[in-house]
């Protein structure tokens, strides 16, 4: 297959890349080392950072010695006659490249979180970390993010323009927008980003991947009781469902220092990717949030996301029109986001160095932080209200975005109004279910005839991650989206 002008793609392959789960089990049987996987990850990141830009840091000299531990690791269990993936299965992860984003601690790195400076670097990992580190994943980098997440594109002064590999032109979203790029290029078989109003399924929906927002609680925010008010999340993104709920079953649980914990899942989330869902009541939504500012559903996407409702169908499910009654939940949603600004302003080395928008957006969480505690007071009143919808559905299928990637450069505007104005009309309908705290996965619905990927996200009540991961698995198994990647040109069907 041709490479397509201004795409990217890995002009060795000429197939699907293996996942996680493939790399775990490949490395378990002794076919391929994780020296061998570490190398040629930092290799693809070397070659496509003039042009992708995915990463703010790479740990080459890190990754290759955890690498190597992982491989003796990998043989003593294979010398003891225990080979095999059963082998590891407290360590599933192990020697397998993933990526974080520029959010989340990892020691000897700094955490800049997209704004620029000279960060110190952090004495220990976050929990997060920890866990996938506990799991035998080897960490070759943090991706890039806009200052403090505020955005769903990827472009900074601190580190330039993040692209998206289906076309350089245009933006891979964000703000997990360097994750996603990542993953979609083939420079890792999977990353965790993090989601505070989509920031995990915007991405995903723009490049192609498969995107999990889990329910709040489920992956520990530790050293920090929450992140952004309790709206944030991290969350795996991947090429395929399985990929991402192996990752997801590594890193669930909770410490005491969290404000919340979720319920205890039913089954693992591998084990629910491998089994379709009953019949389920899917509620069709195509219902904007009111934000306050214009927005519309491009045709494009508005095709892809009925079209994904008719393979539901297909599958077995029945589909009604719904309305989830939002009314006014960005009421609840404003002080909490601005706070978080606020509150990760204060910890940068040079004040000066941040982004007039986010200087204003912390002076505004200043002014809004008295309303904080009427903000998660008013929270389980909106979870009562729009949840009550699931008393005649089981699951809402709606729209990731409003509309296909945009061009770099067009959401990113001069000022706080008019940037505001852009990503409102892009991406008006992932962050109610922030507020809500529920969990909801983002699938590739199908690509624009200009060949640009859009998505759909399957939303659901409180602790339904293993529902949503059944249903998605299902879906995938019948459009096969993993199968495409950067370079093929014309529209299709997921």
């Amino acid at each position: 297959m041709a490479d397509a002008p201004g795409t990217l793609v890995d002009a060795e392959r000429d197939g699907p890349l293996d996942g996680v789960a493939a790399l775990a089990a490949r490395l378990a049987r002794g076919e391929v080392t994780s020296r061998e996987l570490v190398e040629a990850a930092l290799d693809r990141i070397e070659a496509t950072q003039s042009t992708l830009n995915a990463f703010r840091r790479v740990r080459a000299r890190e990754a290759l010695a955890e690498a190597v531990a992982a491989d003796a690791e990998l043989a003593a269990g294979a010398a003891r006659g225990r080979g095999g993936p059963v082998t590891h299965r407290h360590r599933p992860l192990l020697g397998v490249p993933i990526a974080i984003k520029d959010d989340t601690d990892i020691a000897g790195l700094p955490t800049a979180f997209g704004a620029a400076g000279e960060f110190p670097p952090a004495a220990r990992d976050s929990e997060m970390v920890r866990r996938l580190k506990a799991a035998g994943a080897v960490i070759v980098g943090k991706t890039n993010t806009p200052e403090f997440g505020q955005w769903p594109f990827t472009e900074g002064p601190a580190f330039g323009v993040s692209r998206n590999p289906w076309d350089l032109d245009h933006s891979p979203g964000g703000s997990s927008g360097g994750a996603a790029a990542a993953v979609a290029a083939g420079l890792v078989p999977g990353a965790i980003g993090s989601d505070g109003a989509g920031s995990v399924r915007i991405p995903a929906a723009w490049t192609h991947l498969v995107g999990i927002k889990p329910q709040r609680g489920r992956i520990s925010s530790a050293p920090v009781r929450e992140q952004f008010n309790g709206l944030t999340v991290y969350g795996p993104l991947t090429r395929t469902v399985a990929d991402g709920a192996l990752l997801l079953d590594a890193l669930a649980g909770s410490l005491p220092v969290d404000r919340d914990s979720a319920p205890a899942q039913v089954e693992p989330f591998l084990s629910a990717a491998g089994h379709p869902p009953p019949r389920l009541r899917i509620g069709l939504s195509l219902h904007r949030p009111y934000s306050g500012m214009p927005a519309s559903l491009d045709p494009a996407v508005r095709t892809a996301v009925e079209r994904m409702a008719e393979v539901l169908a297909r599958l077995g499910h029945d589909i009604v029109p719904v309305e989830p009654p939002y009314g006014l939940l960005g009421t609840i949603f404003l002080p909490r986001s601005m706070d978080g600004i606020r509150d990760w302003a204060g910890r940068v080395p040079d004040p000066s160095q941040l982004d007039p928008r986010t200087v204003a957006n912390a002076r505004t969480g200043r002014l809004l932080r008295p309303f904080l505690p009427l903000s998660r007071a008013a929270e389980p009143l909106a979870r009562l209200n729009i949840g009550r919808i699931f008393r005649r559905i089981d699951v809402v299928l709606a729209p990731t975005t409003a509309t296909p990637p945009p061009r770099v450069g067009e959401l990113n505007r001069e000022t706080n109004w008019a940037t505001d104005q852009a990503i409102v009309a892009a991406c008006p309908f992932a962050w109610p279910w922030n507020v809500l705290g529920w969990p909801a996965v983002n699938v590739p619905a199908g690509r624009t005839a200009a060949g640009l990927p859009v998505g759909a996200q399957l939303m659901g009540p409180a602790a339904s991650e293993g529902l949503l991961i059944s249903l998605a698995a299902q879906v995938e198994a019948s459009e096969r989206w993993y199968l495409h990647h950067p370079g093929e040109r014309a529209a299709h069907p997921a």
